[in-house]
């Protein structure tokens, strides 16, 4: 670099900031452009997770603000002439402008079940052009068909065949002079720009990090688990490449899932199980500690709210929807031999708590088990949901790590871990992920890994075993042959025994201390 690089450098960095518009503005624009947030985000180098913050509240800064203001303000002086029938209407030959096309991303014809088509008896306003709607898709208000709904086109619109006449062509002296200066470096994405596949992203960047560091596996891990929150981010965006949903990664969020103060916590309860047996079968016993394979993995499989949460009172539960739930718990009756499912409160009455956990009470009150009443719901914040926003991204991860495990890579199964449990961990309050804000998707999918906890003791223990303790996500201790009821390994669906200890009258001095 040169002395008058460098100092066009500093200057970059200590000049005032360009000025952007209010986010719903700059999604306003992209959107009247017809370009796609991935489009936007490869020409800006960053991924369209970061790309769904800034056009929620977040900012960008340095370098990368400068471009994004540029192009805005390119966006706003080009679409200033066009009037909104433009955006609609074919327009002559001659424009060599295509013609905008509408599409739904809940339309039947990209594979909508007509079980989530909801028929309203009052039209509420699409999601996609404000309009109003006589039906609900997923949970929301949206047209069927595209003659219906007058939302802009989703698809960018094809270089024009001709040169487009004067009439169509906006002055250059409207938009914002491009930067001048030193040469403009090409916008840099994240690593590993053209991968085969997903987990081809993981396989990379193991080989990369051995390479950086001469084989040196202990230093690999170390630079591997410090980026492991990144490359979750960029695993997640290309797993979600053609997804049907898009990921609100800035809604706003009610206060219930605000910290109380900078070092306390907001107001959900997890269920998280803490229960140890109070009562053994009398004798003898060995006790087997289970260790519950790929917890967090197995619960990304879960009800995730799509959208900003909503508020509503009243008894009634939309399986269709997802969020966190104010509710009065049932009494739990059977603690001599099974968790209770919202784990070990203090204090009675009402307290907030996830999809996962209301599906489980809900579950356990049904005809199948009877083992409780219902919980009585009195408030809910849901958005409309699927269990499968994740699903793509949660079978790469196991894939990599199912590999990794026929391989005996352990350095492959450590990063795999880091990626998905720093995922679940940094996706609310946190400062070390800034592209994605969900404190209710952390909240929701903890809650799942402690529900699958719980349903694994409920089938030893309608299995004939004893389960003496349930701990966390993966711990669960039980008296009896436990292999005839879960599959001994490594994988996923599967469970490993991490200690044996004796418990009973004639166990030792240990014994009291496990019971």
């Amino acid at each position: 670099m040169s002395d008058f690089d460098a100092i066009d450098s500093l200057l970059d960095a200590v000049g005032p900031e360009a000025e952007l518009p209010p986010c719903q503005v700059r999604r306003e624009l992209r959107e009247r452009a017809r370009l796609s947030k991935a489009q936007v985000a490869r020409v800006l180098g960053v991924s369209p997770s970061t790309l769904s913050g800034w056009e929620s509240g977040r900012d960008p800064v340095g370098e990368t603000r400068t471009k994004y203001a540029y192009l805005l303000d390119g966006l706003n002086a080009k679409l200033a002439t066009e009037t909104t029938a433009d955006l609609h209407e074919e327009r002559p030959a001659s424009s060599g402008t295509a013609t905008a096309t509408v599409t739904s991303t809940f339309s039947p014809e990209l594979g909508q079940d007509e079980d989530d088509v909801e028929l309203l008896a009052v039209p509420e306003p699409c999601v996609l052009c404000g309009r109003p709607a006589e039906q609900r898709v997923a949970g929301f208000a949206q047209h069927l068909t595209p003659s219906d709904c007058q939302a802009p086109s989703a698809e960018a619109p094809k270089p024009p065949s001709t040169p487009p006449s004067d009439q169509d062509q906006t002055p250059r002296t409207a938009r914002s002079p491009r930067p001048s200066g030193r040469k403009e470096p090409p916008p840099r994405g994240r690593a590993f720009q053209e991968p085969a596949g997903p987990v081809d992203l993981i396989h990379e960047a193991v080989h990369t990090a051995l390479a950086e560091h001469q084989g040196d596996v202990e230093a690999a891990s170390a630079a591997l688990l410090k980026r492991a929150i990144p490359d979750a981010m960029r695993l997640l965006d290309e797993t979600r490449k053609g997804a049907r949903y898009d990921v609100i990664a800035h809604p706003w969020i009610p206060d219930i899932l605000k910290k109380q103060t900078s070092k306390g916590a907001d107001q959900i309860w997890e269920a998280r199980p803490k229960w140890t047996r109070a009562a053994l079968p009398s004798g003898r016993h060995e006790v087997t500690a289970l260790d519950i394979n790929g917890a967090y993995l197995s619960a990304l499989k879960t009800h995730l709210p799509l959208g900003q949460l909503e508020h509503s009172t009243g008894f009634a539960h939309d399986r269709r929807r997802a969020g966190v739930h104010l509710v009065t718990p049932p009494t739990w009756d059977h603690d001599a031999v099974l968790p209770n499912p919202i784990g070990q409160r203090d204090e009675p009455g009402p307290l907030w708590v996830t999809e996962p956990t209301l599906r489980l009470l809900l579950r356990l009150s049904g005809p199948k088990h009877r083992l409780c009443e219902p919980p009585e719901i009195h408030e809910s914040y849901t958005s409309g949901a699927t269990e499968n926003l994740l699903e793509k991204f949660r079978i790469a991860l196991k894939d990599a790590r199912d590999t990794a495990l026929a391989d005996d890579n352990e350095l492959t199964l450590e990063y795999v871990k880091a990626m998905y449990s720093k995922f679940v961990s940094t996706m609310g309050e946190s400062n070390y992920n800034r592209e994605l804000y969900r404190p209710d998707w952390m909240h929701i999918i903890r809650s799942q890994a402690f529900a699958n906890l719980w349903m694994k003791a409920l089938k030893a223990h309608d299995a004939g075993l004893h389960v003496v303790r349930a701990m966390g996500t993966d711990e669960l201790h039980v008296i009896g042959d436990w292999r005839r009821v879960f599959p001994e390994g490594r994988g996923v669906t599967e469970a490993k025994a991490k200690d044996t200890y004796t418990v009973g009258s004639n166990a030792g001095a240990s014994t009291g201390e496990e019971q």
